[in-house]
């Protein structure tokens, strides 16, 4: 199935300096970031309705060997919530799209789930 991402999405700690080559930033984390300011974000929007459910970030708990089942589990919550995801589709109809992420882990991140959910054109 094609991708309905029609510009690029990149991943980014919330941590990292912003970059031109960002374009719009969204914070998709249910909990704002440890010590960054709003300013410092630069962040366009915070999408909380997009971040994993508190039961389902607490069940993960950032452990590798549960990454497939928390995509399963997570995919299945982003379904659950078509007005979100249309509202993240909204932001890459009209340009570039880096999503922040406060986890340590860039590999086994929300946010990386959520790129690739995007990516396979759900």
């Amino acid at each position: 199935m094609a991708s309905r991402a029609r510009h690029p999405i990149h991943l980014k700690r919330a941590y990292e300096d912003p970059a031109p080559g960002d374009g719009q930033r969204l914070l998709v984390d249910g909990l704002w970031p440890r010590g960054v300011s709003k300013e410092d974000l630069h962040a366009e929007a915070w999408l909380k309705a997009l971040a994993p459910s508190t039961a389902l970030r607490k069940w993960f708990g950032h452990d590798p060997a549960r990454w497939d089942g928390f995509r399963e589990r997570y995919f299945a919550e982003l379904e659950a919530d078509p007005e979100a995801l249309s509202q993240l589709r909204g932001y890459l109809a009209r340009g570039p799209v880096t999503l922040l992420y406060g986890a340590r882990d860039e590999e086994h991140n929300n946010a990386v789930a959520l790129r690739d959910y995007l990516l396979r054109g759900r």
